[in-house]
């Protein structure tokens, strides 16, 4: 996270996960630069280690193993994680080009993106072979393949590449398939190796070569040389006057440059691939970086392999903090050669180093030795709770930025603390609030307060919530915020209509601002339109930190108003989504947290209640509330309250988040916990829960949380289908209100 007391003076992305940024980020974080924000922009979460891709395929790794956390990396680094892909770079205006979201602008831009095998130019290849990259698509269809070998005997196989990563997969596919057929007793697939040259492992010496030859014939994979496809069929590849029948092809030769990257403006060399000096900048553009197989070095050019990546790591991570210091660039100077550890399938390995040649099983525990050490610098990370986040180096304010901020202990308050005029009208030019009659004057012509003309006979239901950053992406924080204002109204089965905004945001240079603040209200815009809210007004402000609110006022037909009250004894009690947000944002913010937990926490955060509103008072619900702050327990015992029942709730049944139950087991929760859990004095029997950490979760609190209701039992069955047919898979039955017993506490536990 950034130092609030020092201001973004320049931003430098990072377009990709690959090895070379890992490094970077981990760097950054061991040694960080104040006044620098670093962002990662990556459409996946994790990112695969090519040395243990074949170790993952045999079977010898599973995925975490074998992959990267990145967002857990960039927390430990204070970095953003944009989970997005690039799609193009507006070089003029320096900014990243991402789909779905608004573009990110940038001061230093480097690329570590990649390259993907590439089948384009090859007629009916499309759609008809599998990529091994990107790896979580071709993952995902390793899967599927697999399936499909226990239930077509005989199946056939194609993998088209003779370099080393061809030959692993070969042999790692092969293992594996051999290990299922073992078990599930499958007819056994045909494996085939096609190479368009006249051998395998072209870049290495005779014996290497020679060793796989013999390796391959043993495992009875067929080896096709010389058969550079011309045409992929229905049938399989054809080459010339040969053809080759497969049922399944694999594909993984000749690198692909990304089309973003070749129609961005960079200096590029013929095969589209960003041209790198000495100092792996553009020649083009001194402002971006690339490397790894997303580059070619002018002065040095090297294969497509990870091993230079991870080479390139180090000296990318000095030119970058170099550049943002404005110092001389340090010339990087890649080895002529390197130490080449190519797996067999087995737990076996093969070592080339130009004409030196080993094997054996030593050869595989040294990899596997190097292999684990490499990934535990990036998922084996220090524990950041009560790091402080005072740097020891730090960007110089040049004079013109002095001149905005001041001194940044003496920032006035009152409405002196207020965001520029210019700033704001710059940030929000491109915002299209809703339209409605019903606003007489709203931002289309912005006046000292929206005039608002509401409907006769309906009753106005307002509300208000706001809450700081819990995310680093101010895109998704916005649609979350947004979406958490929205739940009070649909908890009361009222129509959002119009929205006031609270936003408040770190001093800093007005850009910088300006693009947070765009960034945020874009996100929550897209949220409040979805919902049928006109944005009318709002205010911004200065803070330590980021923050947005919304106040809410809906329209409501005051005689089917959902209230807390309601609730009859004999009633079920339905939960819409599970809970989990407040400790896995906690574990989160110390880097403790999985990537796969956060973003489904994020998924939670941002789903509507409005279907699960209609659902509720379709099926008759009595009594209603949103389940936020003060978690589940606080929630329903205000309900219980108001409606003068109790309740039996069934622990089993409360669902949880993935990754919530490990958090709370493991201490990581909610600075808000501690008060929450004052309500244990309503639940009986209380203290014989307390280690269980199914029961700390009624105390987590919720960031847009889902809704609570009583219906009738009758009716909970449907009700239940039809939520879960909508898109809330974990709606849950929790248990059912029971009228007064002698026992003076509201809950217990069944």
């Amino acid at each position: 996270m950034q130092n609030p007391t020092t201001p973004v003076l320049k931003d430098l992305v990072l377009i990709g996960g690959g090895h070379s940024h890992v490094a970077v980020l981990r760097r950054f974080a061991m040694r960080p630069l104040a006044g620098v924000r670093l962002t990662l922009i990556c459409p996946e979460a994790y990112t695969p280690y090519s040395g243990m891709l074949p170790g993952l395929i045999a079977g010898h790794y599973d995925f975490d193993e074998a992959h990267i956390d990145l967002m857990r990396l960039c927390r430990f680094a204070r970095a953003r994680f944009i989970r997005a892909a690039v799609t193009g770079l507006d070089l003029e205006n320096q900014k990243a080009v991402c789909a779905g979201r608004p573009p990110l602008p940038y001061d230093l831009l480097s690329i570590n993106s990649g390259s993907t095998p590439d089948p384009a130019g090859v007629p009916g290849a499309e759609g008809r072979v599998i990529p091994v990259k990107p790896v979580s698509d071709f993952l995902a269809r390793w899967e599927v393949l697999k399936r499909q070998v226990l239930e077509r005997p005989g199946l056939r196989i194609g993998i088209i590449g003779g370099g080393a990563g061809g030959v692993e997969m070969a042999l790692s596919a092969q293992f594996a398939l051999g290990a299922l057929r073992a078990d599930r007793g499958a007819g056994a697939p045909s494996l085939h190796l096609v190479t368009s040259g006249p051998e395998i492992l072209a870049s290495h010496n005779a014996r290497v070569r020679a060793a796989f030859d013999r390796i391959l014939a043993a495992r009875s994979i067929d080896l096709h040389t010389g058969f550079e496809v011309e045409r992929v069929t229905d049938t399989g590849v054809e080459a010339g006057g040969r053809r080759l029948d497969l049922d399944v092809i694999l594909w993984i030769t000749g690198a692909g440059a990304p089309a973003w990257i070749r129609e961005s403006g960079l200096a590029t060399d013929e095969a589209g691939f960003v041209a790198v000096d000495r100092y792996l900048r553009s020649p083009s553009h001194p402002n971006v970086f690339a490397v790894g197989d997303a580059a070619t070095m002018l002065h040095a050019p090297r294969p497509k392999s990870g091993v230079f990546a991870v080479r390139q790591g180090g000296p990318l991570a000095d030119n970058l903090r170099h550049a943002a210091q404005q110092r001389p660039l340090r010339a990087y100077r890649p080895q002529k050669a390197f130490l080449g550890l190519i797996s067999t399938g087995d737990k076996t390995a093969i070592a080339s180093r130009g004409p030196w040649f080993a094997k054996g099983a030593w050869v595989w525990r040294a990899k596997d030795w190097i292999d684990r050490r490499f990934m535990a610098r990036y998922n084996d990370l220090p524990d950041m709770q009560g790091e402080k986040l005072d740097s020891r180096e730090s960007l110089p304010l040049p004079p013109e930025a002095q001149a905005a901020l001041g001194d940044l202990a003496m920032r006035c308050g009152g409405c002196g603390a207020k965001v520029g005029a210019r700033t704001l009208s710059d940030a929000l030019r491109d915002l299209a609030p809703l339209p409605a009659p019903d606003i007489l004057l709203g931002l289309d012509a912005p006046d000292d307060a929206a005039l608002l003309l509401p409907p006769a006979g309906k009753a106005l239901v307002q509300t208000v919530d706001s809450f700081r950053a819990m995310i680093d992406d101010p895109y998704l924080f916005g649609r979350i915020a947004a979406n958490h204002s929205l739940g009070d109204i649909y908890a009361m089965g009222g129509e959002p209509r119009w929205a006031l905004a609270l936003a408040t945001l770190p001093a800093g240079l007005a850009g910088k601002t300006g693009a947070t603040l765009s960034q945020m209200m874009t996100g929550a815009l897209e949220v409040l339109n979805e919902a049928g809210c006109s944005l009318v007004g709002g205010h911004t402000g200065e803070a330590l930190e980021l923050s947005l609110g919304f106040s809410v006022t809906g329209l409501i037909d005051p005689d089917r108003a959902l209230r807390k009250a309601g609730a009859a004894p004999g009633e079920v009690l339905i939960l819409t989504k599970p809970l989990g947000t407040g400790t896995i944002f906690a574990a989160d913010m110390r880097a403790k947290a999985e990537a796969r937990w956060v973003e489904a926490a994020i998924a939670l955060a941002l789903q509507s209640n409005r279907e699960a509103s209609r659902i509720l008072h379709a099926h008759g619900a009595t009594a209603a509330t949103d389940v936020t702050g003060f978690g589940l327990a606080g929630h329903l015992f205000e309900m219980l309250q108001a409606s003068g029942v109790h309740a039996e709730i069934d622990l089993e049944a409360v669902p949880a988040l993935a990754g919530a139950l490990a958090t709370l087991a493991a201490g990581l929760v909610s600075s808000l916990q501690a008060d929450n859990r004052q309500r244990e004095e309503t639940i009986a029997g209380a203290p014989s829960h307390s280690d269980d950490p199914r029961f700390a979760l009624l105390f987590d609190p919720q960031t847009a949380g889902g809704l609570l209701a009583s219906l009738p039992a009758a009716k909970a069955a449907a009700c239940l289908q039809a939520l879960h047919e909508s898109g809330y898979a974990d709606a849950s039955l929790i248990g059912r209100a029971v009228a007064s017993p002698a026992e003076p506490k509201r809950i217990r536990i069944v």
